[in-house]
């Protein structure tokens, strides 16, 4: 789980645990999650329907003496959380409890047993990792800006994430809809870019088949920053072929200014989609956050297998998808 060493930890006097039933099709209720925190000896706060205020909750949660705030939920939930356990520098467990979870991929946690993480409660180790930021909103894994912020923002996409992003993906990245964003990183400049994404530390590449959306570290005190500016779908689909692809931009930096030609600019934080105003300010606070995790936690199984070559043409020449 990146470079940052583990350092032993010790037991929490007051755990306290924020579990959202609806994340993840329903893994609260699936791996009872409530009663497994209870019986560790944490107080649980079940989300209710309707909107609240996360953030709110934790703080007060931190100032009535709980020293252990948890979160069971999705990347959105957990770095709301993240935010006021940085501030009050207290540790933070993830309970990967959402649909992606690619920061608890990335700290080696079992995303498909979410229970397994509640033993970090008990029997944990704590580690130094670096926390993103755009604008005023912090991130644990990336801000997207352009199309996948686009896909997002989509209301059909909770329900059918993958079916939405082959639906609308053609037409954002060279229809006459694309976004067209312009970029400062550290000195580099660029513009007309239909997507733009700043992770909280680089991909080890910035395409990836055998290992789709992980991370290498969290300890880099860098963002990684790859960028899509293509003229065709052709050449579209011809970004998935390793980071030599025309029109693939791909570096690191401390801090990233994202542009628009709108008052504000459409963005997916950590899969939450935001309107923050232009320009928006990317940055990373290194080491921010102590992230408690189990001491026996081992990693997840790994992505597998190359891209499906002929859906992807397929795609790219305009053909559609009536299947599953």
């Amino acid at each position: 789980p990146g470079r940052a060493e583990p350092v032993p930890a010790p037991p929490p006097g007051r755990p306290w645990a924020l579990m959202n039933p609806r994340s993840g099709g329903g893994k609260v209720d699936r791996f009872h999650l409530a009663d497994r925190a209870r019986t560790a000896g944490a107080r649980v706060v079940l989300l209710g329907a309707g909107h609240q205020d996360l953030a709110a909750l934790a703080e007060d949660a931190v100032r009535e003496g709980d020293d252990l705030p948890a979160v069971a939920g999705g990347d959105g939930t957990q770095a709301l959380v993240a935010e006021v356990a940085a501030r009050h520098a207290v540790p933070f467990p993830v309970i990967p409890a959402g649909t992606r979870n690619h920061f608890a991929l990335d700290l080696g946690l079992d995303r498909g047993d979410p229970a397994k993480a509640l033993d970090a409660l008990g029997d944990g180790v704590e580690l130094r990792v670096d926390l993103g930021f755009a604008g005023d909103r912090v991130f644990v894994d990336n801000a997207s800006f352009g199309t996948y912020a686009a896909v997002v923002g989509d209301p059909a996409y909770r329900g059918e994430k993958r079916r939405t992003t082959l639906r609308m993906m053609p037409g954002l990245l060279s229809g006459p809809s694309a976004p067209r964003l312009r970029m400062r990183a550290d000195g580099t400049r660029a513009d007309g870019l239909q997507a733009l994404l700043v992770r909280d530390n680089p991909y080890p590449r910035a395409v990836d088949a055998a290992r789709p959306g992980r991370g290498q570290r969290l300890d880099s005190g860098r963002l990684g920053v790859p960028g899509v500016r293509v003229e065709s779908a052709v050449r579209a689909a011809g970004t998935a072929r390793g980071p030599r692809a025309a029109g693939l931009l791909r570096l690191t930096a401390g801090e990233v200014v994202v542009e628009a030609d709108t008052p504000a600019v459409p963005a997916g934080v950590d899969g939450e989609h935001v309107l923050p105003p232009a320009p928006v300010v990317c940055r990373i606070v290194p080491g921010a956050l102590r992230v408690r995790v189990p001491r026996g936690a081992v990693r997840t199984r790994r992505g597998s297998g190359a891209p499906d070559w002929p859906r992807v043409t397929g795609l790219a020449l305009g053909r559609r998808e009536d299947g599953p």
